[in-house]
């Protein structure tokens, strides 16, 4: 018998929700096979299990928020043992760290890797991480903000938040992500958890939602709550900023037009101009690093690298999953992370790591008929950059008018790093990039 246990998906994260079972006790599952859908605070993802075998029993039922290491089923692998008896893995967990490494980079083991190989001679894990007990019995605020995680630290630090204000709906009363969200939308206004008064003023619960004639009462999903959190908590903690500039395209799309076959032939998927984009971009913030920075309390972290952020809508909203370094990639490879990334967000595939660590986004509204967006800054990355529809238009070139394929580019920056000068800087480098680089020698065709 094996324990199905929470696993552990990110350094950041310490609890998850159980948004549905995809099998049913008594039904065989497969190794890899997905066993139940998990949410976190950065994104909703399908679990594989590392086991294969019969599902005996569910031990979590959905909608439940449980700590990492909990036990969330058992699994009849047909080796007799019992349940308290297996190695620890979580689901999804590699055998080993051999295994691990051989995987195919579109192939999801998600979870916790096992610290060796699953033989009769490693020792048995420690016992499941057990839930923390209610709000109400934690004696004072202490052990709760030793459990707090480093992503709502920091959270806390940037919107200049004292946590003793904030009453935490996670397990065992600790502040989440949202609980640092809500109190920022409420103006830092809430009093200190002694004062049982003040806590509904944070998390009122409103009455039920009566639709009228021709209206439909639809349900804020998980990850749409998760993003009118981050966007209003955007909007009240930067100072933002924008601006605007107009792009000749016609290099590009000449390009692409002469490129795209032999390259979906050569790749086995489309050439979109997202890595253009994003190439032209990412040269951009390594002249520009100020651009690529975070503001931390008082003190500018400037990066001179490039973990690109590329907005992808899907059914349940918008994710933003992050090429990690960029700024090390060429056109091909940049344009095949967007499309592994991309793919595995429409099919719940990414892993938490995979939607952080961005130090700078790219959203693309265009292929909607958008022509010009104002976004909203992805924190805490200082700024974000929409290239709309790309058009034929009317445009004067050398005294003349000619038609041309053209696009604007704009940005939204937090006027507490970036002035109006470095922005304009920024976005005319971008425009001499798309305008000017050889891309056949990047693209290797």
């Amino acid at each position: 018998m094996t324990s199905i246990q929470m696993p552990q998906l990110g350094e950041t994260i310490v609890e998850g929700t159980i948004l549905k079972w995809l099998k049913q006790e008594g039904e065989h599952i497969d190794v890899d096979e997905p066993l139940f859908e998990l949410s976190t605070d950065k994104v909703d993802t399908e679990v594989p299990s590392s086991v294969a075998g019969t599902l005996t029993k569910i031990l979590v039922p959905e909608g439940t928020t449980v700590a990492v290491g909990t036990a969330l089923a058992e699994v009849d692998s047909g080796d007799g043992a019992p349940a308290g008896d297996t190695d620890g893995e979580a689901a999804g967990a590699p055998a080993d760290d051999s295994a691990a490494a051989e995987e195919p980079a579109g192939a999801d083991a998600v979870g916790a890797a096992a610290p060796g190989s699953a033989s009769a001679a490693a020792p048995p894990a420690a016992p499941p991480v057990p839930v923390a007990p209610a709000a109400s019995a934690l004696p004072d605020r202490g052990p709760r903000s030793q459990i707090l995680s480093p992503l709502v630290r920091k959270l806390a630090e940037e919107h200049n938040l004292d946590l003793s204000t904030v009453t935490g709906s996670g397990t065992g009363g600790r502040i989440t992500k949202k609980d640092v969200l809500a109190a920022v939308s409420a103006g830092s206004s809430a009093a200190p958890a002694a004062a049982p008064a003040a806590a509904p003023a944070l998390r009122s619960v409103p009455g039920p939602v009566v639709a009228g004639g021709g209206e439909e009462v639809v349900a804020m999903s998980h990850i749409r709550k998760a993003i009118a959190s981050h966007m209003v908590g955007s909007l009240q903690a930067t100072a933002r900023a924008w601006n605007m500039v107009e792009v000749n395209m016609e290099h590009v799309v000449r390009t692409r037009q002469r490129v795209k076959d032999a390259f979906a032939a050569r790749e086995g998927f489309s050439l979109t101009y997202t890595p253009f984009v994003t190439r032209a971009v990412t040269e951009a913030l390594l002249t520009y690093p100020m651009v690529n920075s975070e503001l931390r309390g008082e003190d500018i972290v400037v990066r001179h690298f490039v973990n690109m952020g590329i907005a992808v809508s899907y059914d349940e909203g918008l994710i933003v999953p992050v090429v990690k370094g960029a700024d090390t990639m060429n056109l091909v490879g940049v344009a095949r992370s967007i499309n592994d990334l991309a793919l595995r967000a429409r099919s719940k595939k990414l892993k938490p790591d995979e939607v952080q660590g961005a130090t700078f986004s790219i959203t693309n509204p265009g292929p909607f008929g958008s022509i010009l967006s104002v976004p909203i800054i992805n924190t805490p990355n200082t700024a974000i950059l929409a290239f709309d529809a790309i058009e034929k238009r009317p445009v004067v070139i050398e005294d003349a008018i000619a038609i041309r394929h053209m696009v604007y580019i704009s940005m939204s920056w937090d006027h507490r790093v970036i002035d109006g000068a470095l922005a304009s800087q920024f976005l005319a480098r971008v425009k001499e990039n798309l305008e000017t680089w050889d891309w056949a020698e990047d693209l290797g065709l």
